[in-house]
């Protein structure tokens, strides 16, 4: 990974170690394994990875994994291979946050002997009921002076599974009045009863993320906690957690504005949605910004976190163009992609002077962009391919590719001049018939004559078949989180964010490209073979844009 640039989080840190701060810096992503990480979650990734080893510190990977409904070992082993993808290793190691349930549980009880929790039985809805508006201060709950031994009679109690779900909870006592909802006694403990995927049965008490994630980062020892801004209003509750159980060098929090993408949806539950809803194709359906359906249509970690680097780190919300992380992956691939012919619909093309049993090869550079990529030798025969977009039966003014009596350069190889159009008795065009000026395979005409445009082909006899995905963006509505009233964000998807072309004739050289493989197709744009299908090449990107970086 990259190393970050100067942003507002590294003059925190500066003026840390310029105060005298002793410590090393210890940074850590703290996902919950309940769905698939996405670009959003690269951002993240990428801040506190880059952040500790710009100061040679460590980076820890925790999962919090706290509320066991819809967390799953698939979705763990996802993560960390996404993390490890992206060039991040967890150098200060893997923890799990229910690993630190004992802890919390010891924590817990501490501060009900303070004075500092109880347990309440008010019901979800007259917690809201009692926890007041955003004007109006809240009321303290019938049960909170409850007397210490009585909590901590009841919590145990709790914790042996004797009372129902949703009729205890465990809250901090803070105070009911405060201008900031989430200090207004929040829960945090609540009784659930659900197996969980590391601890099992063990438990059927857990810990609320914002009691547990202070925590989790006080034992692991890190210095600076950084999270997306969405937690800011949390950083009071986080902050009186660490001060009241007393840890000696608490964590800091500090926030950082999320990431959001033109006609892109962030959001796990929505994602979520889609996959369950059947509206794509799995976590990993190339058009969702998740990181394996980035993988899976051919984007490089190196062009994901270059993106990140130029979408930069501030702390008020905005939203990047998605434009930009195309730029980022075309700029990458026009250097280091090897160039090749693919014919999305192809048409049949006869020279009809060339001989029916001659085969020739002609070299065709492997990337013009650097010499060093060298050539390779491309069959030439009678029967070719060309795509149906490069002939018209009523060509509009000043078109250049082929049309009846007209003259194109075959890539590479000879002018042919079109003779004939076969077709169909629908009018389709089913065949040309052409003619090859065979003195022109090393050069132009020599009587002169001008030849402007240029197609592309492959031999009819030498093709290989392939089915191409063409994607697009998912949504119709450029920011998704600003959806129209009476509207949600299903209805602002795009119907044609996917065109599955089958029956395309590559050159033959694409015959042994592995799933991950990436090219250009000359004239078309950048292609992966998909990691399900090897048959198959997913559009990455166009050729060309008119986004200016």
């Amino acid at each position: 990974m990259s190393e970050l640039s100067a942003n507002f989080i590294h003059d925190i840190i500066d003026a840390d170690l310029a105060a005298g701060f002793k410590r090393q810096i210890h940074t850590r992503f703290p996902p919950e394994p309940n769905g698939y990480l996405h670009i959003g979650s690269a951002k993240a990734i990428w801040i506190n990875y880059s952040t500790a080893k710009k100061y040679g510190g460590t980076f820890n990977l925790r999962y919090d994994d706290t509320n066991p409904v819809n967390e799953d070992e698939e979705f763990v082993r996802s993560i960390e291979q996404d993390l490890r993808w992206l060039g991040a290793v967890p150098d200060g190691g893997i923890f799990y946050g229910s690993d630190y349930f004992e802890k919390c549980y010891e924590f817990a009880v501490g501060l009900i002997k303070k004075g500092k929790a109880y347990v309440c039985c008010l019901t979800a809805e007259e917690m809201r009921e009692y926890r007041g508006t955003l004007t109006t201060p809240g009321k303290d709950s019938p049960y909170r002076d409850r007397p210490v031994e009585e909590n901590l009679d009841l919590f145990e109690r709790m914790k042996k599974g004797e009372f129902e779900a949703g009729t205890r909870t465990l809250r901090a006592k803070i105070d009911m009045a405060s201008p900031n909802m989430n200090m207004r006694d929040p829960a945090i403990y609540r009784i659930l009863y659900a197996h969980h995927h590391r601890q099992g049965d063990d438990w059927c008490i857990y810990p609320l993320y914002d009691y547990a994630h202070p925590i989790q980062d006080a034992l692991e020892g890190i210095t600076h906690s950084l999270c997306s801004l969405e937690f800011e209003n949390h950083r009071p509750l986080y902050d009186w957690v660490v001060e009241n159980i007393g840890f000696e060098n608490p964590p800091r929090q500090y926030e950082f504005a999320r990431l959001n993408i033109t006609y892109t949806v962030m959001s796990k539950r929505y994602l979520r949605e889609l996959v369950e809803t059947g509206k794509v194709d799995g976590w990993d359906d190339p058009r969702l910004p998740t990181l394996c359906a980035l993988r899976r249509r051919g984007y490089t970690p190196s062009s994901i976190v270059e993106f990140v680097t130029r979408a930069g780190v501030a702390k008020t919300y905005s939203v990047v163009d998605i434009r930009l992380l195309e730029y980022c992956i075309r700029e990458e691939l026009n250097r280091e992609a090897p160039r090749r012919i693919a014919v999305a619909e192809p048409i049949k093309l006869t020279i009809t002077n060339y001989p029916a049993d001659k085969v020739e090869h002609f070299p065709i550079s492997n990337n013009p962009t650097n010499p060093d990529a060298g050539t390779r030798q491309v069959a030439f025969s009678r029967e070719l391919y060309i795509d149906k977009s490069d002939f018209s039966l009523d060509p509009p003014p000043k078109y250049q590719r082929l049309r009846l009596g007209g003259e194109v350069r075959l890539m590479g190889s000879y002018i042919i001049k079109c003779e004939e159009a076969v077709t169909d008795d629908a009018g389709n065009v089913v065949e040309l018939k052409c003619t090859a000026d065979i003195e022109t395979s090393n050069g132009m005409p020599a009587d002169g004559r001008k030849v402007k445009g240029t197609i592309h082909w492959v031999s009819a006899g030498h093709a290989i078949e392939a089915d191409l995905m063409l994607y697009e963006n998912l949504f119709t509505l450029e920011n998704v989180d600003d959806v129209p009233e009476g509207t949600n964000y299903l209805d602002h998807l795009c119907e044609n964010s996917l065109t599955h072309l089958k029956g395309c004739k590559l050159e033959a050289a694409l015959a042994d490209a592995q799933p991950g493989d990436r090219f250009q197709f000359v004239r078309s744009g950048y292609f992966c073979v998909d990691s399900r299908h090897p048959g198959t090449f997913n559009r990455i990107v166009t050729l060309k844009d008119s986004f200016k970086v």
